[in-house]
């Protein structure tokens, strides 16, 4: 009886150790493995040119590689066939080394896929020099939108494409709502969509800029994505924020939100899975 009572505290012992190492294990795969999803929302003000027009969506990189140089990455979104890439910001972070090569070689590898469009987040002002980081990103294939627009043009149909630093940058920057008014004096009420880092300003400010649709990132998922919620934590440290993954309406505007696919400093995700966001734009009465 003796040396039975003795195994019972190796047992639970061996036990603990088993399934902490499979929640080690559990969470390693769930930060380090991609997931695709999609989304696919309806216009009526699309042109019909665009409809079926494929998006991939990246955001908060954080300087994450998904393979070695982020092959893993490239060939996932190859696979999804897009007509666009957008990167919506944080691609480093201010708390993670940078590797020399990381911001010309995510470049290059994006841009060898499809027209990719890139917009600043408020890591890459934490970090400093912007303007070195937009110019080997520009010199390597991705089109950076720094308070700009430009016409995506398809089938002798146009939509406009604009895109905005982020809030941390020049204190003397062009203002969304100056942004706004350009694509309009300049394109009327033609369908247009606007790259901005913080989902977090979408239902206050960006909802109200007249963009059919919004793109954003920033929010991490909530890092925790927890049954019935929008997330646990959001990036400034609330509890249970909400605009943090997939699409939301307010005043007549659209935002979709990447989950994103890296972390920022000693931040992981728990139900949260790196994500390559495939938007496919879609024209037709709104349900």
């Amino acid at each position: 009886m003796a040396s039975h009572k003795k195994r019972r505290p190796l047992r639970a012992v061996c036990s603990l150790l088993l399934l902490t190492a499979l929640a080690v294990l559990y969470v390693w795969w769930g930060n380090t493995s991609l997931q695709v999803t999609a989304c696919s929302p309806v216009f009526p003000n699309l042109p019909e040119a665009f409809d079926g027009f494929r998006i991939v969506v990246l955001g908060d990189l954080h300087t994450a590689r998904f393979g070695e140089g982020n092959a893993d990455l490239f060939d996932t979104v190859r696979e999804q066939s897009p007509d666009m890439i957008v990167l919506v910001g944080d691609l480093m972070d201010c708390f993670h080394p940078i590797p020399a090569d990381y911001a010309a070689q995510t470049a290059e590898g994006l841009s060898a896929i499809a027209p990719t469009y890139y917009v600043t987040g408020n890591h890459e002002w934490a970090i400093g020099d912007v303007p070195y980081w937009k110019e080997v990103l520009t010199s390597h294939g991705v089109t950076v939108l720094s308070n700009q627009f430009l016409p995506l043009e398809r089938g002798g149909e146009t939509v406009i494409l604009a895109g905005i630093d982020d809030p941390n940058g020049y204190a003397d920057q062009k203002t969304p709502e100056q942004l706004a008014e350009e694509v309009t004096g300049a394109y009327g009420d033609s369908f247009w969509m606007l790259l901005a880092h913080r989902n977090d300003h979408f239902p206050k400010q960006y909802s109200l800029l007249g963009a059919d649709l919004v793109i954003s990132g920033h929010g991490h998922g909530g890092l925790v994505r927890l049954p019935f919620t929008d997330g646990l934590v959001s990036t400034d440290r609330t509890f249970f924020p909400s605009y943090t993954a997939g699409l939301y309406e307010a005043h007549g505007s659209r935002l979709f939100v990447t989950r994103g696919l890296g972390n920022s400093g000693r931040t992981f995700r728990v139900l949260n899975r790196p994500e390559v966001a495939v938007v496919t734009l879609c024209r037709g009465e709104a349900g």
